[in-house]
């Protein structure tokens, strides 16, 4: 209870929400970081999966290639890009892009590559060319299973962007960081909750638009196994 209750002083004083090291300031440089490796992720994994779940092959050593990097731990990754390049923003961006790639990329490769060979066929028969079969059968077709693994790069990746603050820039993770440097339990109690709603809220959006998009597969999805 006296955690609690000194978490919840801590929560009552102005300058913790709106001050310039405030919940709120470090909130929104925590969503950049997230925004900025997101995107760059997005644009390197859905384009590289698509092609190769066009292409039918040459996705394993792909694939295998990108989540070798998911087998260092983030922090690591973080320190080897600062002993590489130096401190600043690249080498996070470097780390949160390269573990946020594997999901993304694996499911959107998964989607268009499970497609129906019987419809690939069709199509094929009906005289559509390879580009008009990717965009107007293959993709539509895997977009749920793209959007899955949008989901849960971006769930693991805001949980994973506290290790902004190991190099210096702000973020949630300075309330870790900080709160553990000057013994300040109630600031790292704050920082991990604010990460863990954060995370849960953007999960609980993201479960509903699925299900909103693609009800058939959200059904399917989150039907327990017999």
């Amino acid at each position: 209870m006296t955690l609690l209750s000194n978490l919840w002083l801590w929560l009552q004083v102005r300058d913790h929400w709106l001050g310039s090291d405030g919940l709120l300031p470090r909130l929104a440089e925590h969503l950049w970081y997230v925004a900025i490796s997101m995107l760059i992720a997005s644009l390197i994994a859905l384009p590289l999966g698509i092609f190769l779940g066009h292409r039918r092959r040459g996705a394993a050593w792909v694939i295998n290639l990108f989540n070798m990097g998911r087998a260092i731990p983030s922090l690591g990754l973080v320190l080897l890009s600062i002993i590489l390049i130096g401190y600043g923003d690249m080498p996070v961006f470097i780390a949160l892009v390269a573990l946020s790639i594997p999901p993304i990329l694996t499911n959107a490769w998964a989607g268009v590559y499970q497609v129906d060979s019987q419809l690939r066929d069709a199509a094929r028969a009906m005289g559509m060319t390879a580009a008009q079969r990717l965009w107007q059968m293959e993709i539509p077709l895997a977009l749920p299973l793209i959007f899955a693994g949008i989901r849960t790069s971006l769930v693991q990746l805001i949980a994973t962007a506290t290790i902004a603050a190991y190099a210096g820039l702000g973020g949630l993770g300075r309330f870790l960081i900080d709160g553990l440097g000057q013994r300040d339990i109630p600031q790292v109690l704050a920082g991990s909750l604010a990460v863990t709603l954060l995370a849960l809220c953007c999960e609980a959006l993201l479960a509903h638009g699925q299900k909103k998009l693609f009800p058939a597969f959200a059904l399917k999805t989150d039907t327990p196994a017999a």
